[in-house]
């Protein structure tokens, strides 16, 4: 059998990937609910704007009308949903046993990876950009009716926009680790889901240790990006953007080789 090249190999797994049911449907429901999560703070603020006082008015931009495009509930819903189609890509497959037959037709295991992680990528930043801008642009439409919105040119705004956009990426890659180590479908979701979403509610920016583990961690990254502004309330333990830029990278770095690892060495 002539050994497979590796655009097919790129096109099988875009194959696979949707011909999963759920995968449209963890697309749609990830994209309609961090999209209200979002709205549904812009428009409470629009309702009450005029009622706010001058202090807080004064600071709703930039600081209150960012928090608006990216809430931090939007951002979890984004990160599970992510993250699951991450892990559904390769525990799918596992689960079903058509692993097997992958690797009996294209023993370069490392190849069937390479070609899940660009496809899986390529995918999930397209999704983040589109969710990320249309967020933004929805958002600011509607707090420009009080006078309030921002443009995508002002000072820090590009930045948390592309933050947003990554964190699809970044989370999908790291769910996908998840899978490749963990293989098995709830027991991925489960770990998953505390690592990205429980850890950083347990922990406690006021101490030095809780606040260095939440940097470290994609939530983390996400919200020291997204920050525009100076923060009204003193932060103890601030962290760096170019220090966030480098955890997404860590994150995606890791989760990459970890599947990589995991699936070379362990047997089907």
């Amino acid at each position: 059998m002539p050994n497979a090249r590796f655009r097919d190999l790129l096109a099988a797994e875009w194959m696979k990937l949707w011909s999963l049911r759920s995968t449209p449907w963890a697309f749609a429901v990830g994209a309609v609910a961090a999209l209200g999560v979002n709205l549904n703070a812009t428009l409470a603020d629009y309702r009450n704007y005029p009622h706010y006082s001058d202090g807080i008015k004064e600071l709703f931009v930039p600081i209150w009308a960012m928090r608006d495009a990216f809430t931090l509930g939007g951002a979890m819903v984004f990160v599970l949903a992510t993250g699951s189609i991450g892990a559904l890509m390769i525990v799918g497959e596992y689960g079903t046993g058509q692993i097997r037959t992958t690797f009996a037709a294209v023993p370069a295991r490392r190849s069937v990876v390479a070609a899940k992680t660009l496809v899986l990528a390529a995918v999930m930043l397209v999704y983040g950009v589109l969710v990320a801008g249309v967020s933004f642009a929805a958002t600011q439409a509607v707090l420009d009716g009080r006078g309030v919105g921002m443009a995508f040119g002002d000072e820090g705004v590009a930045r948390a926009v592309a933050a947003s956009a990554l964190l699809a990426p970044v989370c999908a890659l790291a769910g996908f680790g998840f899978g490749a180590l963990l293989r098995h479908t709830a027991t991925t979701i489960v770990s998953l889901t505390g690592a990205l979403l429980l850890l950083p509610a347990l922990m406690d920016e006021r101490n030095r240790w809780g606040a260095t583990f939440l940097h470290v961690l994609p939530q983390g990254a996400w919200q020291r990006l997204t920050q525009v502004g100076v923060s009204p309330v003193p932060v103890d333990y601030p962290w760096t953007a170019g220090g966030a830029w480098t955890v997404y990278a860590t994150w995606t770095a890791g989760a990459v080789a970890v599947a990589f690892a995991a699936v070379h060495r362990r047997d089907v």
